[in-house]
């Protein structure tokens, strides 16, 4: 299998505070060395990478794919219990275009300014709200 056959759709950079530890010049500079199309940007509920990893794919010849790692709510993300309201899921999200992108944005925004108990969290109903042009 050569790199132009396989893609990463999952990965964490610097961005994943306390989580990745892959600079975001360093996986594109790889991906790129070993051939590969394209390679995804999933950090954990934020998108703070997202234009220096367009910016330095682009620059590289890779195809940027924007995505985040969201954590959803077990209830709603307004619930902020401390028994039920605890755990968070993770959910992957890519933007398959422009809407997706914007969409995507409006997730995680709305999940620190409205969904935040320990880790910004998104919810069914925004999700649903939000989802055209999203792959999960």
């Amino acid at each position: 299998m050569s790199g132009a056959d396989f893609v990463h759709l999952h990965n964490h950079t610097e961005f994943s505070l306390l989580d990745g530890a892959c600079r975001v010049k360093d996986l594109v500079g790889r991906v790129a060395e070993l051939g590969m199309p394209a390679v995804a940007l999933t950090d954990h509920g934020v998108m703070y990478g997202a234009v220096e990893f367009y910016d330095t794919c682009k620059k590289a010849g890779v195809k940027p794919i924007l995505g985040c790692e969201v954590y959803m709510a077990p209830r709603g993300r307004a619930d902020r219990d401390p028994v039920l309201d605890r755990e968070q899921y993770h959910l992957v999200l890519l933007a398959e275009n422009l809407t997706g992108y914007q969409n995507l944005m409006k997730l995680v925004s709305m999940a620190s300014l409205e969904g935040y108990y320990y880790k910004p969290r998104v919810d069914r109903e925004i999700l649903a709200a939000h989802s055209e042009g999203l792959i999960a």
